[in-house]
């Protein structure tokens, strides 16, 4: 006699979890129960619907992590985890419930509608958690840097220089006097804020340098070859290659660049009807910190390919098929970028481009690492 799946939506929280199960077949979901956010308690309430290998279990990707389906696997139980964004929605469905939800889970887990997201390993995880504090904390700089600018500014102080946050700069700023006691001392309290956040940024970076090759950090996804190689991009130092690596992992899981760009959210829009085409902005849906990073980095190729020292000094040790994609992205994006601003292109949308196009030459760079260790 066939044994049949059971299909199991779990809508979690950080005090509970609404499960719900489908049968292979037609039937509607079955709301199952309501119970406190315990991995023991779920798994009394799952081994109830049947023996555990025949069970598939999903919920949606959120700030409850990955913990769960660490724990259900564990126990022999198929757990997935879910992109929220790309769950089917009915255009006229206005009634959310954890219920309702759970329901739909596992409904669409049956019918294989659902999209997984990768979960990283333990220690992949860890250092992710790091590199994403470093960019938490740069959002802190910008934002004391740009109160205290703005102070300055209000004061009618403008400093001479043209590049600002230098060493000069901040010297320039510790020497404004002003009459009025207040005003002391709220440049006084903008200026710790801002050497504060700056301290903490160099801490989280130096912390990124001294752990993202440590093996207890990489034993599983050895991403230590893929930092190394991604450094031979121009705009990728170690934080951003650090970054790259841990959000996106094994880039072998992408079978051609335009599956990358798509993950990233870096490809148009598209609204086609009948004979009409309409093109959009870039989706935006994916990972968004490594959608940040890349456009960031395109910026570099703006200025003509250069082999400086700090690129050569990154290339030392690099396999010679790395650094000559390395090479052609810098020729191929600045020749971009230049055409592109020919033909009345904004700079963001030219940038933008470029990131996408970015995004290829890190795909084939894992691609060759990936043929390299073969």
């Amino acid at each position: 006699m066939k044994k049949l799946t059971q299909y199991v939506g779990l809508d979690v929280h950080k005090d509970s979890i609404s499960i719900a199960v489908a049968v292979e077949g037609r039937d509607p979901a079955q709301q199952l129960s309501r119970i406190p956010n315990d991995p023991t308690r779920l798994l009394k309430q799952l081994d109830r619907l049947g023996p555990r290998g025949q069970l598939q279990v999903c919920y949606e990707a959120g700030p409850t992590g990955y913990g769960l389906s660490r724990e259900l696997k564990k126990a022999g139980i198929s757990c997935v985890v879910v992109a929220p964004s790309l769950i089917p929605r009915k255009p006229g469905d206005r009634v959310k419930t954890d219920k309702r939800d759970a329901a739909k889970l596992a409904h669409f887990l049956r019918s294989g509608d659902l999209t997984n997201v990768r979960i990283p390993d333990e220690s992949t995880e860890a250092l992710r958690d790091l590199v994403r504090a470093r960019d938490d904390a740069k959002l802190v700089e910008r934002a004391a840097r740009h109160r205290l600018s703005k102070f300055l500014l209000r004061q009618d102080r403008k400093y001479p220089g043209r590049t600002a946050w230098t060493g000069m700069h901040l010297t320039w700023i510790r020497s404004q006097s002003f009459e009025h006691e207040a005003q002391k001392r709220v440049l006084r309290e903008y200026l710790h804020s801002v050497e504060d956040a700056t301290s903490q940024v160099a801490r989280l970076t130096k912390d990124i340098e001294e752990l993202v090759h440590e093996e207890e950090l990489v034993h599983e996804e050895d991403l230590g070859p893929l930092v190394t190689c991604l450094q031979a991009l121009k705009g990728f130092q170690l934080v951003t290659s650090a970054g790259v690596a841990v959000e996106i992992g094994d880039l072998h899981r992408f079978a051609n660049p335009r599956q990358l760009m798509a993950y990233l959210g870096l490809v148009p829009s598209e609204h086609s009807t009948g004979d009409g085409k309409r093109r959009g902005g870039i989706t935006k849906t994916g990972n968004k910190h490594v959608r940040r990073l890349l456009v960031e980095a395109a910026w570099s190729y703006r200025h003509p390919p250069k082999k400086s020292y700090a690129i050569t000094k990154r290339w030392e040790g690099v396999a010679p098929e790395v650094t000559s994609i390395a090479w052609k992205a810098q020729n191929r994006l600045h020749r971009r970028y230049r055409r592109l601003l020919g033909r009345g292109k904004s700079k963001q949308v030219v940038i933008t481009a470029l990131a996408r196009e970015l995004a290829g030459f890190v795909w084939a760079i894992g691609k060759q690492i990936n043929k390299t260790a073969a």
